[in-house]
């Protein structure tokens, strides 16, 4: 964390959410990454909430490797924030949900989003972005217009 990633967030990523803590959203990241290796990121931008991966425990407490309930990867990932919303007494066509990302394994919940915006995209997210009018953000960019 202190050596890569911590390195990796640039401080407009930083704002970015900041921005969105201040106008009173809720901020939950969404990641098909286990929740052991996501929670530190998420913390260290200041997020409590968190949907990753849930490893299965064994015996003893040890993780087994396992996948404990449903993956948040691609449709899943969309599962689950509807798991979230309803914990919270909406739905998907309730909330105003504004998600970025940078991959298209994430276009089901991109498409689900009110606002989507492709953020760091590859070639194919950022020629379906533009074709659809998504807002596209480059947070490793210098020129920030």
């Amino acid at each position: 964390m202190r050596e890569v990633i911590g390195p990796a967030i640039t401080p407009r990523a930083r704002a970015l959410v900041r921005g969105h803590q201040q106008a009173g959203d809720a901020v939950v990241i969404v990641t098909a990454t286990n929740e052991f290796v996501t929670r530190p990121i998420a913390h260290s931008f200041g997020v409590d909430e968190l949907i990753a991966v849930q490893l299965a425990r064994g015996p003893g407490g040890w993780i087994t490797g396992e996948i404990s309930g449903t993956p948040s990867f691609r449709e899943g990932k969309v599962t689950r924030v509807a798991e979230w919303l309803g914990a919270r007494g909406l739905a998907l066509g309730d909330a105003e949900i504004t998600f970025y990302s940078d991959s298209m394994n994430d276009l089901p919940l991109l498409e689900q989003a009110r606002h989507p915006v492709a953020t760091n995209p590859d070639e194919r997210l950022r020629a379906l972005a533009q074709a659809r009018g998504w807002r596209i953000l480059d947070l490793f960019k210098e020129d920030h217009a």
